[in-house]
């Protein structure tokens, strides 16, 4: 099929009068703005393309991530300590510092580390933290006491029993304590609660730092070491 021109009428093939209609179109498009060119586009069966222009608020912290401390700045506060808070379904350390006066003894000095980790774990996480996706199941107003009567001498008695805090707080004390100057070195602690019951040894495995709702301490009892 042709179509003459009507200036010099000569015949020109219709696809190339489709084209040069298209490129009249587009130009005139060009003039008028986009919305009319994505009209005209269509209008010539070509479909025009959509470009997202709103990808919503870029996240303002990469979750269970936080910035590095100065630890210069957490020396002169006091003595640098991790506690484990909770993220996510899983316990991740966190940079804290505990007082500890110079010159106490080390028994004097084990119960001061081990307060003030009870303490810090018991603080509610910053607003930084908050953002983060940090949060804490140990609850204020626990105390710690050196060994009673018959007790190993690394024992921690804690003033709530051990076995009713919840897994997740058990979690996180055990796990701070073991890491920690409270703890004898070797991975694990002795905790008994303010009652008779003979304390047991608890220890801190991966299986607890990764899934502490459902996986408690392994312990075993210390009567008898």
């Amino acid at each position: 099929m042709t179509v003459r021109r009507p200036s010099d009428g000569t015949s020109v093939p219709a696809a190339a009068s489709v084209t040069a209609g298209r490129r009249r179109l587009v130009a005139l498009a060009r003039l008028a703005g986009l919305p009319v060119l994505a009209v005209l586009l269509a209008g010539c069966g070509i479909r025009a393309t959509e470009v997202p222009t709103n990808f919503g608020p870029a996240p303002s912290r990469v979750r269970c991530s936080l910035a590095e401390p100065d630890v210069s700045t957490q020396a002169a506060r006091g003595l640098p300590v991790q506690v484990f808070l909770l993220c996510g379904s899983s316990l991740v350390t966190v940079d804290r510092t505990v007082r500890v006066p110079d010159g106490a003894a080390d028994s004097e000095r084990r119960m001061l580390v081990a307060q003030g980790l009870l303490d810090e774990l018991a603080e509610t996480p910053s607003s930084a933290e908050k953002e983060a996706g940090y949060s804490t199941d140990v609850r204020g107003g626990i105390t710690v006491g050196g060994p009673g009567k018959g007790d190993p001498e690394d024992t921690l008695r804690l003033s709530t029993a051990p076995d009713s805090l919840t897994s997740y707080a058990l979690a996180q004390i055990v796990c701070t304590f073991s890491d920690s100057a409270a703890a004898e070195g070797d991975g694990s602690v002795v905790l008994g609660g303010p009652g008779p019951e003979s304390p047991r040894r608890y220890e801190c495995t991966d299986e607890v730092r990764a899934r502490p709702g459902s996986t408690e301490p392994p312990s075993k009892d210390v009567a008898g070491e």
